[in-house]
């Protein structure tokens, strides 16, 4: 039987108290973290992590070469529609499948939130809706 990877790194950083915000797969084995939780991550809780992740790897017989464990940064991505919610009223930077027909593939604006299945966003005064199918990536945008 096959394990859902994305599943078991979801299920079992929920039981640590911690959110999956993204896990990539990279080349030559390379398997990347990034965790959050309210409050922030510290490079303990990296640690912590990545130890409890090396051994329920082995445990699971899951394959990889090198595990990186860390917090998502201060541009984080936002994927999950959980994550359209919680950063609403943040600046965001869109960038879209397609692009709109003014030609813009790239956005910088107000996350207001997730209306069905579009992310709504006030971009140079104007409210648009972007279906989720048409975006690429969506990232914090932070403010200093």
């Amino acid at each position: 039987m096959a394990v859902n990877l994305q599943e078991v790194v979801e299920t079992t950083l929920a039981a640590l108290g911690y959110e999956l915000v993204d896990l990539e797969i990279g080349q030559r084995g390379l398997m990347r973290l990034f965790i959050d939780r309210p409050g922030g991550i510290t490079v303990e809780d990296c640690v912590s992590v990545s130890n409890h992740f090396t051994r329920l790897f082995m445990v699971e017989g899951i394959d990889y070469e090198r595990l990186e464990v860390s917090s998502p940064g201060l541009d984080r991505v936002l994927k999950k529609p959980a994550d359209f919610e919680r950063f609403a009223g943040q600046m965001v930077k869109v960038k879209l499948r397609l692009p709109l027909p003014d030609k813009r593939k790239r956005l910088v604006g107000t996350l207001i939130g997730l209306e069905g299945d579009a992310v709504q966003i006030e971009c140079d005064g104007e409210r648009l809706a972007l279906p989720l199918s048409q975006l690429d990536k969506v990232r914090l945008e932070p403010q200093f």
